[in-house]
């Protein structure tokens, strides 16, 4: 697992490689991630955009952008947290992702990016 926190939102991701999902002599692996999102901030934020990196061994860099994660914009208290899963795609069977949240403080609507921790995707049988 890696994290990164700012300005109080701790950001945490966990990757899984998913074999019964992948066709390696198709040039398909896939990955899901689980990423949890922890408000030690003392103003309730809420998650408005999603930007992410993804870098395939085998293409060049990918830019996703979108409203929320997963069709959801969550509101956070302080002291809450929001998990959720997701997943990816690689041509190679190795990659990492890396990107930002875009929150904003209900409080007085100023916005700020929180960094998503830069995390590896490696097909286990890549590293022999």
């Amino acid at each position: 697992m890696v994290t990164e926190i700012t300005e109080g939102i701790k950001v945490s991701v966990e990757t899984e490689y998913q074999p019964s999902y992948s066709s390696p002599s198709q040039y398909h692996y896939v990955f899901t991630y689980r990423v949890t999102i922890e408000n030690q901030s003392d103003s309730t934020i809420q998650l408005i955009r999603r930007h992410w990196e993804i870098f395939d061994a085998a293409l060049s860099k990918r830019n996703v952008e979108g409203e929320g994660v997963v069709g959801q914009q969550p509101v956070l208290e302080p002291g809450h947290t929001h998990q959720y899963v997701s997943g990816c795609n690689l041509k190679s069977g190795i990659g990492k992702m890396k990107g930002t949240f875009l929150m904003e403080r209900l409080v007085d609507g100023q916005q700020f990016n929180v960094l998503i921790p830069e995390f590896a995707m490696v097909a286990p049988f890549k590293l022999n």
